[in-house]
C-alpha cells in the first residue's frame, strides 16, 4: 500500500479573487496552477507541448542535437545502478524588443538525485565577470574593434563525461518496445552536476589548442596574438561568447575555427549580452538596461511614475521600521 498523505489541499490567499478549476488545479508534480496566469507562456507539462506543433517541434530539435553530438546510447540498465529521471523543461526566447526569438524545449536531467563521489566530482566552471565583460567592451570601444557575439547551441551537450551516468528516456518519446531501456550518457546532459565543468573543459581545451591563453586573473577570458601587433580576446560565459580585437579578418578566422568544431549562433555584431543592451554611435558605445529596467516598473506596476534626473547615492542606509518608531516617540516626547 503506498501511503499519501491526508493533507488538505487549499488555494492560496493571493488567489482568491481567482477562478481555478478542479480539473486542471494540480499539474504532474502536484503544484497549483492558476491557467490564467500562464496564458500565451510556456506548456505546464510535455503534454500538452505535444499538442503543439511549435512545441513538439522544438522538443524534435533538442533530441536531434542529442544525437547530433552522440551524447548517449540505448542500453540496458546494469545491475546495482540507478538511472537518473529526466524532464523537459520549456522556455518562450525573446528579442530585446519584446518580440519572441524562438520557442526553446531543454531536455534536463534531475541533477538532484545525484550523489557526490558516485555520479559527479566536480562541478566549478569560470565564468567572465560582468566588471570584465564592461572592461573589454571599453577598450574595444577606446580602440573602435569590432564586437561580436556567437551563441553554442546546446553547449552542455559537448561536455564528455568521466562518470558512469545513465537517464531515462524522454517523456513522450520512449522507444516502443524498449520502454525499460535507458540511456547511458557519454557527454553531459543540462541537470547534471557536472555538466558545466565537462563543458567548459572542452571549450577551453578547444582555445588553447587553436593558440588562445587564458588570462592569469580572469579564467573567463582568452587572448590570442597571432602577431606582434594584433590581438584576438575572447569573453567567455558559459555558452556565450563575445568577440573583440584589432582585425576584422583575425576576428573571422577565429570565429570560423568555432563554428568547425562546435554547432554555433552568430549572432553578429553585440547588441544583447548578459542582460546588457549596446547601442553603437559614432562617437563611441552606448550600453544600457532599457529592457530591464522597463521589465521592473512592469512589474511592480510603477510606468507612470515620475523619473528623476540623479539616481540614488550607492551605500545608503535607508531607515528601518525600527528606528522609524523610535524617532516618533522622540519628537513626542514619550
Amino acid at each position: 500500500m503506498i501511503a499519501r498523505t491526508q493533507r488538505t489541499k487549499r488555494v492560496p490567499a493571493r488567489l482568491n479573487d481567482c477562478e481555478v478549476t478542479q480539473d486542471n488545479a494540480v499539474n504532474d508534480e502536484g503544484d497549483l496552477i492558476h491557467f490564467a496566469l500562464l496564458a500565451d507562456s510556456e506548456p505546464l507539462n510535455y503534454r500538452d507541448a505535444l499538442k503543439s506543433n511549435v512545441w513538439k517541434k522544438a522538443m524534435e530539435e533538442e533530441l536531434k542535437s542529442i544525437e547530433k553530438n552522440q551524447t548517449w546510447k540505448l542500453v540496458d540498465l546494469p545491475d546495482k545502478k540507478k538511472k537518473i529521471d529526466v524532464k523537459w523543461v520549456f522556455k518562450v526566447k525573446l528579442n530585446p524588443d519584446g518580440t519572441i526569438s524562438k520557442h526553446k524545449a531543454r531536455l534536463v536531467a534531475r541533477g538532484f538525485l545525484q550523489k557526490h563521489g558516485i555520479d559527479y566530482n566536480e562541478v566549478f566552471a569560470p565564468v567572465a565577470i560582468i566588471e570584465t565583460v564592461r572592461l573589454v567592451v571599453a577598450l574595444a570601444c577606446e580602440n573602435k574593434w569590432s564586437l561580436y557575439h556567437l551563441d553554442v547551441k546546446s553547449a552542455f551537450l559537448n561536455g564528455p563525461l568521466d562518470e558512469e551516468v545513465y537517464v531515462s528516456q524522454p517523456p513522450g518519446f520512449e522507444i516502443k518496445g524498449k520502454e525499460s531501456m535507458v540511456y547511458k550518457l557519454y557527454k553531459a546532459l543540462y541537470g547534471l552536476k557536472q555538466a558545466p565543468k565537462a563543458w567548459n573543459k572542452r571549450i577551453d581545451d578547444f582555445l588553447i589548442q587553436i593558440g588562445f591563453k587564458k588570462c592569469a586573473a580572469e579564467f573567463g577570458v582568452y587572448v590570442h596574438c597571432p602577431k606582434d601587433e594584433d590581438i584576438v580576446i575572447i569573453c567567455l560565459y558559459v555558452d556565450d561568447l563575445l568577440i573583440t580585437g584589432s582585425r576584422t579578418a583575425e576576428i573571422a578566422k577565429v570565429k570560423d575555427k568555432l563554428k568547425s568544431e562546435f554547432e554555433m549562433f552568430d549572432l553578429g555584431e553585440l547588441s544583447f549580452f548578459l542582460g546588457m543592451e549596446f547601442m553603437r554611435r559614432e562617437d563611441g558605445i552606448v550600453m544600457h538596461q532599457q529592457k530591464y529596467i522597463g521589465e521592473l516598473l512592469e512589474k511592480f506596476e510603477m510606468e507612470g511614475c515620475n523619473p528623476l534626473s540623479n539616481p540614488s547615492e550607492t551605500n545608503t542606509k535607508l531607515m528601518s521600521a525600527q528606528m522609524k518608531r523610535r524617532l516618533i516617540r522622540l519628537c513626542l516626547g514619550n
